[in-house]
């Protein structure tokens, strides 16, 4: 049972991500709060696997929020939600730590899919989002770290792919696409998602080129 807690100053997102996670089997929702004013004290109350973090809240933001749970709780995952893709914002929270990033406009199955991505040590992260990466980071000189197979692995992560549908989309299974995640997370001193595409896009021009 994956547990969650939820930050959202709208008493209505909390109360419908409280409906849509009651429906999955797997998913726990534990609790919530409309800021992170008394953020530690939950984490260390409430001890959730995944924390679905809102970005403008009042008193004290999900970006801070984020910052405390990943120096206080690090084991914590914490995924980003928000209204707006805002370019600072997002890699703000990913050099911070966050696990993914989703936008609340995203489908109740992409947002259930998404929490238990992150749960399992992925990342995920909305197609609209990985796309202001990829504009966002420059290339630097190749170099020659990942294999191939882990380069096409990470290029679909940074589309916005699931593991599931990069798995489809190489014809392998699940667990495979999970083992070269974590290879290429070993390989590159890593822990987020952010952090790898951030290497992918700096050190993989030609693809980048190929997208202009």
């Amino acid at each position: 049972m994956i547990r969650i807690f939820a930050y959202d100053d709208s008493l209505e997102r909390l109360a419908s991500l409280k409906a849509l996670i009651s429906l999955s089997d797997n998913l726990e929702y534990i609790g919530n709060a409309e800021n992170c004013e008394n953020v530690l004290a939950e984490m260390e109350k409430y001890n959730p696997d995944v924390v679905l973090m809102d970005i403008n809240m009042p008193v004290v933001d999900g970006i801070e929020g984020l910052k405390l749970i990943k120096t206080h709780f690090p084991q914590i995952k914490v995924l980003i939600q928000t209204a707006y893709d805002d370019s600072e914002k997002i890699f703000t929270s990913i050099s911070n730590g966050a696990s993914g990033y989703i936008l609340k406009s995203d489908n109740p199955n992409r947002i259930l899919q998404a929490i238990e991505e992150v749960h399992e040590g992925g990342a995920s992260m909305n197609p609209a989002i990985a796309k202001r990466v990829l504009e966002y980071f420059m290339p630097t000189k190749e170099a020659e770290i990942l294999t191939p197979k882990e380069k096409e692995v990470l290029k679909f992560l940074a589309e916005g792919f699931s593991y599931k549908m990069i798995a489809d989309k190489l014809g392998v299974s699940y667990s495979t696409i999970n083992s070269h995640i974590k290879h290429i997370y070993e390989k590159l001193h890593i822990s987020s998602l952010g952090e790898a595409i951030s290497w992918f896009y700096k050190n993989n021009p030609p693809y980048r080129n190929s997208n202009d």
